[in-house]
């Protein structure tokens, strides 16, 4: 018990040393973050301790230190421990748990679900700082901008606040402003994380859940395009573009000249939240009509833009004017067209609960090799989930039950997937999170199949099933080639005495012993039927002498035929007693 209770206090001092050297080594590390801080560019730093001198990190990382004792990691951390962590550990840590909490593929369920939970809301900036942050953006005064700014915020998170305001041309606009020295604070602690993961795995030892640095530069560069607001701009532009002729769903209208990478001015726009399902419907509103054109045009953004918004939640769509808009499109997602086509046929998969269509579109997302994957083990997978899952019904299907147990299966068999699918998984889920508030026995997969096929032109489906039908020719080509090439060769070897075969049979040890002793049966059963027939022929023709009414010869012939029967049927009851008891 001794020599127990001393190892565990020698590890623990070894875990102590380690934290001890990454201090060290992120105070050494000067230079990399300098250069880090480089990338962002824009505001320069000031003296109010967001800057990036030795001093301002080192203080950064003994406060990280602090906080990570008092949590205890090394023994492991809970879905709540960890939420709670990363929110006192600011708001880099905040961005990075709800960055995770959509990779599910990454993180248990239990977590991804706590991770949900993080605070978004944080203490408002002040008038005066907001005014300050504005007039550092542009060059000449904001008094000939804005003709007023509402005092009160609209929101405010923890990269940027959002203000109602006026412009001198007479515009009702909402003004997103950037915190202070936000992009500096967030990249010093990026460069604290990235040097964090590598002790990370002699932090945690065995309890590790968790490779931060598969996941760095995907948060690296999540940061960097939240923190610039000229991307928000141009997915906000690049979005209206893609919905110019959708009646029912649009975006706020960005002013390009007044958007800088600290700031974004767009259309204020006025609306009932939609999960507001009460004020919608006093409004004249029809639930199901809203939920139907969402999802229908949310698979439009998937499938045929391949631009589409990656944090659907209820607080980010409003009811304006009859139709849908999106106010926040800080986080968006791209997928190739590869990608997309590979998406529409893993959606009708799903719907035909097809395991074998749902394997196909996996191994053409991955970006892993998949040239050593079991697919016979994939498809037994495949059809587990589909058993759990598929019902005749898919209003009853658990969208993200099935999303979740899809992503750990291909996880587990060898199936890497790239974050945009992860994204847009996590995004499918949320996205039916809000549709069920407004059409609770609705199945967006059924909306997103009715998509496919309404939008899908005959010359459309020709084309796809022209394409899939030369596709799978070629392969049975190649696959006959390949059997003629094989067969050549196998004769060759069979004429030089060179071929041998090995035969395996299911359920037998030694196959050719197996048929040896069918054979014996079979032959011994030929000689029974001989005998009996032989003897038959004898009793008819009343050859001499007789015994019992019956010729010598062929009362010796049925005796003979009696025990041969016998023998066979007791070593066939023998044989099946065996295998039964095997």
């Amino acid at each position: 018990m001794t020599q127990e209770k001393n190892s565990q206090e020698g590890s623990s001092r070894t875990r102590e040393e380690l934290l001890d050297a990454w201090y060290k080594d992120v105070a050494s590390a000067g230079a990399d973050h300098d250069q880090t801080i480089g990338i962002f560019g824009g505001r320069s730093a000031s003296s109010d301790g967001a800057t990036s001198t030795s001093g301002a990190r080192l203080s950064r990382v003994r406060e990280i230190l602090s906080i990570v004792r008092r949590y205890d990691i090394f023994h492991g951390l809970t879905p709540e421990s960890l939420r709670r962590l990363l929110e006192e550990l600011g708001p880099t840590f905040v961005k990075a748990g709800q960055i995770l909490s959509m990779r599910s593929e990454i993180l248990p369920e239990s977590f991804t679900h706590e991770l949900a939970k993080l605070r978004t809301d944080v203490e408002p900036m002040d008038r005066e700082t907001v005014l300050q942050a504005l007039r550092d953006e542009y060059d000449k005064p904001i008094e000939e901008i804005f003709d007023a700014i509402d005092d009160r915020p609209l929101g405010s998170a923890s990269v940027a606040q959002v203000h109602k305001a006026k412009l001198v041309t007479g515009e009702l606009v909402a003004v997103k402003v950037q915190r202070p020295h936000v992009q500096e604070i967030m990249a010093q602690d990026i460069a604290i994380m990235r040097s964090l993961t590598k002790y990370m795995d002699r932090f945690m030892g065995d309890e590790q859940f968790l490779d931060l640095q598969s996941v760095m530069d995907e948060l690296w560069q999540s940061f960097r395009e939240e923190t610039d607001f000229l991307v928000e701009a141009r997915s906000l532009e690049e979005f209206r573009r893609n919905n110019a002729d959708c009646a029912y769903v649009s975006c706020p209208r960005p002013f390009p000249a007044l958007c800088t990478r600290h700031v974004v001015v767009m259309d204020f726009v006025q609306g009932i939240p939609i999960d507001q399902t009460r004020r919608l419907e006093e409004a004249g509103y029809d639930l199901s009509e809203i939920g139907t054109k969402l999802v229908d045009n949310y698979t439009k953004q998937m499938i045929d833009d391949g631009f589409f918004h990656a944090d659907p939640h209820p607080g980010n769509l409003v009811i304006s004017g009859g139709k849908i808009v999106y106010l926040d499109l800080g986080i968006m997602g791209r997928l190739s067209s590869h990608d997309r086509k590979a998406l529409a046929d893993m959606v009708e998969a799903v719907a035909k609960l097809d395991s074998s269509g749902l394997a196909d579109g996996l191994i053409r997302f991955s970006i892993s090799d998949t040239s050593k994957i079991d697919h016979a083990h994939l498809l037994q997978d495949l059809d587990a989930i589909v058993a759990d899952y598929g019902t005749s019904d898919l209003s009853d299907l658990d969208i993200a039950a099935f999303v979740n147990s899809l992503i750990s299966m291909a996880r587990k068999n060898g199936i890497e997937l790239p974050g945009t699918v992860t994204m847009l998984a996590r995004s499918l889920v949320t996205l039916e999170g809000v549709v069920d508030r407004l059409m609770p026995d609705a199945s967006i997969v059924q909306i997103i199949e009715h998509h496919l096929r309404a939008y899908a032109s005959p010359a459309q489906l020709a084309k796809k099933e022209t394409e899939r039908f030369a596709l799978e020719s070629v392969n049975a080509a190649h696959g006959m080639l390949g059997a003629a090439s094989k067969a050549d060769l196998a004769m060759k070897m069979l004429t030089r005495e060179q071929l041998r075969m090995n035969l395996d049979i299911a359920g037998t040890a030694d196959p050719l012993e197996d048929i040896g002793r069918i054979a014996n049966r079979l032959t011994m059963s030929i000689i029974v039927a001989g005998l009996f027939i032989g003897s038959s022929v004898v009793y008819y023709a009343r050859i001499q002498p007789v015994i019992f009414g019956i010729p010598v010869i062929g009362f010796l012939g049925y005796f003979a035929a009696l025990l041969l029967g016998v023998w066979v049927a007791h070593d066939i009851i023998r044989d099946s007693r065996r295998h039964r008891r095997r």
